[in-house]
Formats: structure tokens, sequence, C-alpha cells
């Protein structure tokens, strides 16, 4: 794949094919010299014989407060995740504020209170960071980077080449509720509904599916930016199996659903911040599935899905009624700055 857009457009931070095109045809081969394989949430490193895994992270989401969470606790959450995800426990994060002059003192006490409660929540110490102020209009308030290190969760491997023909698909809550909770609270739509972004750490869902499964655990995905359909596309194409849903076994609230027939959106496009989708050995599946549902915010995990051997590097949704249809990654940029 090369690069060949001549600028950067919003579309390439969407999480998308667009985001894809740039990482995989620009700075995949300048940073590494070529392609380091399929590319996860985090890197898994050997030092000096000591196991770490490390991930990077940044954050832009307007509004900064939203219904369920901010831009402080999102940070956290988001970073916590990530390692969560591909295996690891999160230990630290070091943590960078880029600040607009003009900002409100008040709005980044109350963001960084945000970020210390949501770090002691999740076990996790903030280590250190840095600070930046920039010119009024140049950072649409806050931004927020991150970096976590954390250890790998004993027993846990997981990659693309690790998942086999069979293997169930389970994600571990409803989808799409940032996304859309987003969406609403910008006001830009003549629409209200009760929702709240679902941001918060799957760890304890994680060590929780390990305790029983974490042999038959092959492959873990936060679908953030570009949904389910994105992060069961990438898993397609890197281990070039099918991947079959079930759209009626796929947890997705009404007002979801209802607010994305409305605009025309598809729920597996939109972005989730407190869920995550697994793919196990069919011998481990019920286990795993009864040990999330009896962890406290796991009572609605689903298995959705399973692994085939055809049509290769496919996602297909089979529908209510019997029919299926291919499901692709994101294409463009729905919800622009969700997180």
């Amino acid at each position: 794949m090369k690069f060949t857009d001549p600028q950067i457009e919003m579309a390439h931070g969407a999480g998308g094919k667009a985001s894809r095109r740039l990482i995989e045809g620009l700075l995949v081969p300048i940073l590494y010299g070529g392609t380091p394989g399929p590319l996860g949430d985090a890197a898994h490193l050997q030092l000096n014989g000591t196991r770490l895994a490390i991930t990077a992270d940044s954050f832009v989401v307007k509004p900064l407060a939203f219904p369920g969470g901010s831009i402080g606790e999102l940070a956290v959450n988001g970073t916590v995740n990530d390692l969560a995800v591909s295996g690891a426990r999160a230990e630290a994060l070091v943590v960078t504020y880029v600040l607009e002059a003009g900002l409100a003192t008040a709005v980044l006490e109350s963001e960084a209170r945000a970020m210390a409660s949501a770090a002691k929540h999740a076990g996790v110490t903030i280590a250190g960071g840095d600070t930046k102020v920039v010119e009024h209009g140049k950072a649409d308030q806050m931004y927020v980077t991150t970096c976590g290190i954390g250890r790998p969760i004993p027993g846990v491997t997981v990659a693309p080449s690790s998942v086999r023909a069979g293997d169930k698909v389970i994600v571990s809550g409803p989808i799409g509720d940032h996304g859309i909770t987003i969406l609403l609270a910008r006001g830009e739509l003549d629409l209200e509904a009760e929702l709240c972004s679902d941001t918060r750490s799957v760890l304890p869902l994680v060590e929780a599916l390990a305790r029983v499964a974490a042999p038959g655990i092959h492959w873990m995905r936060d679908p953030t930016r570009g949904g389910v359909a994105t992060a069961m596309n990438e898993l397609a194409r890197d281990c070039g199996l099918a991947i079959h849903l079930a759209e009626e076994s796929i947890p997705v609230r009404e007002t979801v659903r209802g607010a994305c027939e409305l605009l025309g959106l598809d729920p597996l496009h939109i972005a989730s911040e407190g869920q995550f989708l697994a793919v196990v050995a069919p011998e481990y599946a019920d286990a795993a599935l009864a040990a999330l549902n009896e962890t406290p915010g796991g009572d609605e995990a689903r298995i959705v899905g399973e692994v085939r051997s055809d049509p290769s590097a496919t996602v297909l949704v089979t529908t209510g009624y019997g029919g299926s249809r291919v499901v692709d990654m994101l294409v463009g940029d729905p919800l622009p700055r969700i997180c």
C-alpha cells in the first residue's frame, strides 16, 4: 500500500480505511523501514529479560465534557484499555496536556481531577507528564496525549495468527454508546436522547476472561474509532479468514439504533469506549461468556459470531431475515473528534 493523498484530511484520523492507508502507506515504511506485521493496540517488548507492554494515545474529543465522562477520564480509560486488550495490565501512565491560551483554569482543574479519579479506579499510577500552551484558537481548548506501560497478564497471548476457524466472537456489552453520545452532546442535531458514554476500564472484564479462558483467548480489541466493523475487518484481513456475525445477537441500545437509523449510520461503525471484542477457542466460549456475565458491567456480554474459512478476509453479517451482507471498514469520517 502506498499513500498518495496530497494532503491530510479529517478522515485520516477516523480509524477507517483512510487511517489505514496513512499508517501503512506512509508512516510504517518510514518509521519501521518496512512492515512490522499486524498492528495492534500495544507493543510487547523484552527489555533485559523483562516483558513489558507499551502504548501511546491522543485525545481530541469535542466537547471536553459529555454525558457519562470527559476528556480526562477518557484518556485514562482509553490507554488502560489498549493495554488490556493486548493482554496486559496497566501499571503507569505518562500524560501530556496541550492547552490553548484562554482556557479557564476551572476546566483544567476539573479534567485533572477526572483523570486522577479514573486512574485511581483503574489501579494505575500517573507517573509523570508534560504541559504545553499554544496560542488561542490553536488547540480547541485542550488536547491530551498519553503513554501507558503495563505488565503482561500471565497465560494470555493474543495475535491474529492464533485465530482459527470455529473460534467464537464475544462482545462485552452494547456497542455505539460513546459515538452517539458525543454526536448528540455537540448540540448540532435536533435530537434528544437519554444516553451516556460507556467510557470505563475494561481491565476487570479482561482479567475475568483470562482467569477461565487464558489459553483459549486468541485475539482482543476495543472497538473505538471505526467501531466493531473496522476492528473485525482488520482481524479478517490479518488472519485471512472470514468473520460471520449474527446481527440479532449484537447488543445495541434502542437509543443508539434509533439515532443511527435517523442519521443513516451503521451501529457497527460507531465507536465504543468501554467495550471490547474477544475471539476465543470454541471449547472455552461458554466459560468465557459466563465469566463476563458474572463480572460487574459484563451482564450484557454476548457471543455474536464465529470465525469461518470462507469467504476469506471478509466480514459478513447475517440479518434476522436470514440474509447476509458484507460489512466493510469505516469509509470517511461520519463522527469527527470523538476521542
